[in-house]
């Protein structure tokens, strides 16, 4: 047991983190890109591409808040607006 607690200390997530960012999030960000074109730049419909690609925008943006840790940041700004 005593090894087991062991090796459970030297793990960590920080690895498949950034293995995540580095190489899951650019394909799906291809991926998303690509199912854009095909759905509404064959048929014309820019106002519908354009108005998928704001919500795929605003998860980006919860994606890199929640990735690079500055959601306390902006969490604690929001806070000070109603608390003065």
């Amino acid at each position: 047991m005593t090894s087991m607690t062991a090796l459970a200390d030297g793990l960590s997530t920080g690895n498949v983190r950034t293995w995540l960012l580095d190489n899951i999030i650019p394909l799906v960000l291809l991926a998303v890109a690509l199912l854009l074109l095909w759905l509404g730049g064959g048929k014309g419909d820019n106002a519908g591409v354009m108005r998928r690609l704001a919500g795929v925008v605003i998860a980006l943006a919860i994606i890199g808040l929640a990735v690079s840790g500055a959601g306390v940041n902006v969490g604690q700004w929001i806070a000070g607006l109603f608390t003065g």
